[in-house]
């Protein structure tokens, strides 16, 4: 065990009060519903856009992205190249039909667009799948912890989750948001102090280190060869993970909810292109520093490769080093699990309580109703993340591995309801079973990668899906008025303006800013290749 010392434990501690207490604060603010679940419309977009960014990141990547590429090398960044893609995507296509419906939960689109079945089995499948990935998070935290103070891996978990649960119970989703960018600027603080250190030990510097590595091929970023059984090439990268983080910022509560929190449509699309264009540096560095490492320790094999980071961390005679690298990964994790928290309230309260429970209380009621609710979440959380204790490989990966069994849904119900027709509400819930029923299949029968799930899932899913539909229903005689076809229509006979500050109001118009997102995507891919060739 790793002496914590008093000036660590006072890092740590003054970070834990400050996020309680910005909780405190936030929370004389909140009055309503709305407060609670969209904030005032008041927070800038740069401060939405750390908060997506944050979130997604979390101590996953700290830990977890150091550890697969310690084994697998930079080719594990081939997960991560889609990002431009799949923004560019999501703000073109998803987004404008939530902001512009004005409602709190994604969900409430499924519902207009096909029915409240529809509306409930989505409610119900994010509520599961965020409660397992949420609880990974937590568990990476718990890692952290454990190491450097001797705290009980469950005993670590519980008090995290309450401490989140406090802050996020008081201030919302403002409090979600404004303690995301204190956490993501101490995480990077962390991350770049960790590096230059380990670039200061390196034995034979930086340049010789690389040249070593490119030999044993750990820095090739782009693995061209087509195999549905790897998981880190570009096909697997570009093609399958690019539909996964699709339904992941397009499709997930947790995401969308803050966007939604925008002043406007361009605030909310400027807060999404952050992470199209933040999302390939964080990763490299991450990424980056899992290689390296593999040369520092000579590849040696360590019991947990996700206290890779940690192990090197406590060898630095750097006073207070170890009490900002434990608030960093706290931090990472609680930019997790405060959103989750927030966002599977909102679910619950919305979809499910005041749908099919208490449909016509008072606002008073629903606003207690929906801290109860994160409360509730938060003890079931606890749960699970204790389960993924037993794990030995990168929590990164485990974690995508579980989400990947759920996108494929997601994706096909969201994608139906905005390109397709003819596409029913009892066509889609016959879609999900069996999109659910292929994954499975594949994760136990096959070796295909689990990029792949999401793919298989959603073709399967949609495939279905058409086909009942147009043998139970029919074919529609018109679009609906929430496919992009039908919007398009009802903006024209309304007479409603399709921009607003020069961003499209208007699903599936692509504004100027995405093109030069597209170029990015293209001049990242040529800086990894150039990487690796020039070492």
């Amino acid at each position: 065990m790793y002496e914590f010392g008093a000036l660590n434990w006072g890092v740590l501690a003054v970070y834990l009060i400050a996020n309680i207490g910005l909780g405190v604060f936030l929370s004389t603010k909140v009055q309503s519903t709305n407060d609670f679940f969209l904030g005032d419309k008041s927070i800038p977009w740069w401060a939405i856009g750390i908060s997506v960014v944050a979130t997604y990141v979390s101590a996953l990547s700290f830990l977890g992205g150091p550890a697969w590429s310690y084994s697998e090398g930079l080719a594990v960044i081939a997960i991560h190249l889609n990002y431009p893609l799949v923004i560019v995507f999501v703000i073109t296509f998803l987004l404008p039909f939530f902001y512009n419906s004005g409602v709190a939960s994604i969900h409430d689109y499924l519902e207009k667009r096909f029915g409240v079945k529809a509306r409930t089995v989505m409610s119900a499948i994010f509520l599961t799948s965020q409660g397992l990935t949420t609880a990974a998070a937590v568990y990476a935290t718990a890692l952290v912890i454990n190491f450097i103070t001797g705290f009980g891996v469950t005993e670590a978990i519980v008090i995290v989750t309450i401490i989140a649960l406090l802050y996020t119970m008081m201030g919302g989703i403002a409090a979600v948001i404004w303690t995301d960018v204190v956490q993501a600027g101490i995480l990077l603080v962390g991350a770049l102090i960790i590096f230059a250190a380990l670039l200061d030990a390196l034995p034979e510097g930086l340049m010789t280190t690389l040249e070593s590595l490119k030999d044993q091929g750990m820095t090739n970023a782009l693995v061209t060869k087509f195999s549905l059984a790897e998981v880190s090439t570009v096909w697997s990268g570009v093609i399958a993970m690019t539909l996964f983080h699709i339904t992941v910022y397009g499709a997930n509560q947790m995401m969308v909810q803050r966007t939604l929190t925008s002043k406007n449509i361009g605030d909310a699309k400027k807060s999404y292109m952050m992470m199209g264009y933040g999302a390939i540096f964080i990763y490299f560095l991450f990424l980056l520093l899992g290689v390296l490492f593999h040369s520092y320790y000579d590849g040696k094999t360590f019991e947990n490769g996700n206290t890779i980071i940690l192990d090197f961390a406590s060898t630095l005679a750097i006073p207070g080093l170890m009490g900002l690298i434990a608030a960093a990964v706290v931090a990472a994790s609680m930019s997790s699990l405060d959103s989750a928290l927030n966002s599977m309230s909102t679910v619950t309260t919305i979809d499910i309580y005041q749908k099919f429970f208490k449909p016509d209380a008072s606002d008073e009621h629903y606003l207690k109703a929906s801290r109860w609710f994160t409360v509730f979440w938060a003890a079931m959380i606890i749960g699970p993340a204790i389960l993924y204790a037993s794990s030995e490989g990168s929590i990164l990966e485990t974690l995508s591995k579980v989400g990947s069994f759920f996108v494929g849904a997601k994706l096909s119900l969201f994608g139906l309801g905005i390109f397709s027709k003819h596409t029913t509400e009892r066509g889609v819930l016959i879609g999900v079973l069996f999109g659910f029923a292929s994954v499975w299949y594949v994760a136990s029968y096959t070796d295909i990668a689990w990029p792949w799930f999401c793919a298989i899932g959603a073709i399967t899913n949609t495939l279905v899906a058409l086909a009942a539909s147009l043998i139970l229903d029919g074919k529609a005689k018109e679009h609906s008025q929430y496919t992009i076809v039908g919007q398009r229509k009802w903006f024209a006979e309304t007479g409603t303006p399709t921009t607003e500050n020069g961003w499209s109001l208007l699903p599936g118009k692509l504004d100027r800013a995405s093109l030069y997102l597209l170029g990015f995507f293209f001049v990242s891919i040529i800086a990894l290749w150039a990487f690796n060739a020039f070492i």
